[in-house]
This record gives structure tokens, sequence and C-alpha cells, in this order.
């Protein structure tokens, strides 16, 4: 299974709008380290039988760019964050790719949420062409397993603070971004796992999102071969966060490819 990290920044990616000189608030990350530069966070998973792609941030159109994804087959919603979803209006593209309507795998709350902000984008497929994104909403809930893109898709609760968001395991890959409390049945669900993509916004305590120290806890519970961490925000330098994580743990960045055994 080939995992592509798309993004691996937070909201306001890093850096973010602002600075001395307007180029740029990178917070505590070096300029001059290329892997601090990272866009909203998303990943493309391919095995070989199809490409998920799990959210679609702003920066999609050049994330897909970039990292030279051709084509998606299918789309997984993690939860309605701005974040998480801006860039549905691309979707259009896709669809053209393929020519067919791409399914929307999400829970219900986050449907809602999608056709309230996006209801073009959920109205049925007139063809021929593809002047608007069109999707087909499925509606799922943690503990489903699904069958999306020549995957199997086990999804976990998560508390996010104020909201819920979905964790994802595919057979030995798990996903946990957008996170700050994992329960016992989450635990559970990532038990085994070979290589864990988990989101460590910043070194301080938040409200919403998993720090440092907590994620270093939830590592040593999980024990994955291999742990990468995403959803990093302008308090996490890159080499800062390769220095400090245990042996087997390392910050990701955008554009990194997993390789993941089935």
């Amino acid at each position: 299974m080939r995992v592509t990290l798309l993004g691996t920044g937070g909201s306001a990616g890093v850096p973010m709008i602002g600075g001395a000189d307007g180029h740029g608030d990178w917070g505590a990350c070096d300029p001059a380290e290329p892997r601090n530069v990272r866009t909203r966070t998303s990943i493309a998973v391919d095995a070989g039988q199809g490409v998920l792609l799990v959210d679609t941030p702003p920066d999609m159109r050049t994330q897909l760019l970039s990292c030279g994804i051709k084509q998606i087959d299918a789309i997984l919603y993690t939860h309605a964050h701005a974040d998480h979803i801006t860039g549905l209006d691309d979707v259009r593209l896709l669809n053209r790719i393929i020519q067919r309507p791409l399914d929307a795998i999400a829970t219900q709350a986050t449907l809602d949420e999608l056709q309230r902000r996006f209801g073009y984008a959920f109205r049925p497929w007139q063809p021929p062409g593809f002047y608007r994104p069109v999707l087909v909403p499925r509606a799922a809930q943690p503990g489903d397993t699904v069958a999306v893109a020549g995957l199997q898709v086990r999804l976990i609760d998560q508390d996010h603070g104020f909201s819920r968001s979905l964790g994802l395991r595919i057979g030995g890959f798990g996903y946990s971004t957008d996170v700050v409390d994992l329960d016992d049945a989450a635990f559970a669900a990532l038990a085994g796992i070979d290589t864990w993509v988990v989101g460590c916004f910043q070194r301080q305590q938040h409200r919403t999102h998993a720090w440092f120290d907590r994620v270093l806890t939830w590592i040593a519970r999980v024990r994955p071969r291999r742990a990468v961490i995403t959803h990093m925000g302008p308090d996490i330098d890159w080499s800062w966060m390769r220095s400090h994580l245990p042996a087997g743990s390392e910050p990701g960045h955008d554009g990194q490819v997993l390789e993941v055994p089935d």
C-alpha cells in the first residue's frame, strides 16, 4: 500500500499569512528547512485498485499536482472543518478525469454540513461534462468497515474537542489527525498496526488537538513499527521534532510517500 502525505500542516499552514515582511509567519519553524513548508493536512491511499483521497483541503489542487497524483477514485471526509473541505470545488477536475461522479464517504453529520455549504456538488449529474463537482454521498459511522477504491477502511471515532472526527485503519495502516483524545475502542481498532500517521499540532497542551507529550504517550501504547507525525503547526520545527521523537518515530513532510506492508 502506498500512502502519500499530501499536506502535513495545521489549519493555517506553515508559514502562516503575515510575518514582518509579509512573506510569512514561521513561528518556531526554520524557514531554511524546506520540510517546514506545510500545506493543510490530507493523504492519498493507493493499494493498486484505485486511489482514495482523504479530505479536500484548500491546497488540494497544488498538492495533487506536486505529488503527481493522476486521478482520484473516491473521497473520504474525516470531518467538516474548513481546512479539510474547502478545496471541494476542484473535485470537478477529478470528475472529468474519470468521467463519473465520485463517492463522498463521511458521517451523516459531516455530509449534512457539506451539503449545506456545497449543495451544488451533490445535485445529480446531468451528462455530458462536469462544469461543477459531482459527489454521491455515502453515509457511514464509526465502527463501520467501508469498501472503497479497492480498500477495506475501518472508521474510528475520535474526540476533536468541540466536535468529532474520523480516524482510519486500512490493513496495517492507521491515520489519526484532528484528534485530542482517543478512547479504548480507538486504541483497540489501532492495535497491531505497522504504520501510524498521527496528528501533533504543537508542543504545549491544546483544547482540540493532540500535543507533543500526549502523542508520545499514544505512540508508546499503540507501538507501531513506524509513527509519522502530521498536522503540525508553526510551533513544530521539523528538525526539533526529529531530534526529540523516540526511535521509530519521525515528523512527516508534504509529499512524503510511505510504503506500508499489506
